[in-house]
């Protein structure tokens, strides 16, 4: 029978029966030991491929999993996180759900960590995460109806810029925490001292506030450049509220105003939030009184419950009781809900089972 663990960095963990039923072996094993166990469970079903990319006729490589069956069955692309690539440890949270639904699924390296020209939202990011799509269309059998995409932090980054960039491939797009200003968050970076500046200078070739030719690069790489082609894509946006500050033990980087904004950029001119609202939001992490009482939603958690949510033509913005977290268990069951021929479903989830995953840089 299938068991869930918790752990600090992977949320409850699902344990394979061959696991869970494990004997001798996993007695007397740490909670940390077991969950790292069913982690590689998950991870040993996914295979690593090279696929093209036709940017520059290069190879990327990826993680899949292909669903089995001849029927056509959905897929998952998944965003690795600001400063990893194809062999991030958030690919096990959607895996695993991929795993048990029989969904397709790819991990795309796409360019790795964001720290070089070639990376950081380029338009060989945006060639390869497409071609990704188009990889598994080829080699597996893909429900056209249900391709969706997903990430979070600097994967949170890439879906939104995909999302306005590339429209026309998905069914639904869930991004977390994520960076829609590349310039804005390299200023907010150097003044908390976070050394993600640094990445981004690296990426633009110079400093955004200084040099014009950077700032350019920064500009071109940023989702709100671009957002307006995002309206034709269901999104669903989803930030904590103490993201950018000190929360907990953390120090988290990325502030509520990148999410917020973005969302304005999508909504109907009574559906924007004010510059003044924003602020306060971001400053003081807190929600003005006057939005009154939030949407219920049981996928959220007892611990991560919704602040506040406002919709406007495909657009949904959440901002939840947490930091620079993902919830991979609501943006999976959100994901699954949406379909290409049938209305956004916006109807909240079911208590979720996974938890907050606290989002590596």
């Amino acid at each position: 029978m299938a068991k869930y663990l918790h752990s600090r960095f992977f949320g409850p963990v699902f344990l394979a029966a061959s696991i869970s039923a494990g004997g001798a072996e996993n007695k007397g094993a740490s909670p940390a030991d077991a969950a790292e166990k069913a982690r590689q469970a998950v991870m040993a079903q996914l295979k690593t491929v090279d696929y093209d990319c036709t940017f520059d006729n290069s190879k990327q490589k990826a993680r899949c999993y292909f669903a089995a069956g001849d029927a056509p069955r959905p897929l998952l692309v998944a965003l690795h996180s600001w400063s990893y690539g194809y062999t991030g440890g958030n690919c096990v949270h959607f895996a695993r759900f991929c795993i048990k639904n029989n969904w397709n699924f790819i991990f795309p390296h796409y360019r790795g960590p964001n720290w070089t020209p070639q990376a950081c939202g380029s338009d060989a990011v945006v060639a390869d995460i497409a071609d990704a799509v188009a990889y598994m269309k080829r080699v597996s059998k893909v429900d056209d109806d249900r391709v969706y995409l997903i990430g979070g932090s600097g994967g949170g980054h890439a879906a939104l810029l995909m999302a306005a960039r590339r429209p026309e491939l998905w069914t639904a797009v869930s991004a977390w925490c994520p960076i829609s200003d590349i310039a804005a968050w390299h200023d907010q970076c150097l003044a908390a001292g976070r050394g993600y500046f640094e990445h981004i200078r690296k990426a633009c070739g110079g400093d955004p506030a200084k040099d014009p030719a950077a700032r350019a690069e920064a500009v071109r790489r940023s989702p709100l450049t671009w957002m307006g082609g995002a309206s034709r894509v269901v999104l669903d946006i989803n930030t904590g509220i103490h993201d950018g500050h000190r929360y907990k033990d953390r120090n988290d980087s990325v502030p509520v105003s990148h999410s917020v904004n973005a969302f304005n950029l999508l909504a109907s001119p009574e559906d924007r939030i004010s510059p003044e609202d924003i602020s306060f939001m971001t400053d003081e992490q807190k929600i003005p009184g006057r939005f009154g009482v939030p949407e219920k939603d049981p996928s959220f958690g007892a611990s991560h419950p919704v602040l506040f949510r406002r919709r406007s033509n495909l657009a949904r913005l959440t901002v939840f009781e947490g930091g620079h977290d993902l919830l991979p268990d609501m943006g999976m069951q959100w994901l699954a809900r949406q379909h290409r021929k049938s209305p956004p479903d916006w109807s909240p989830g079911k208590s979720g089972r996974t938890g907050a995953v606290e989002i590596t840089k």
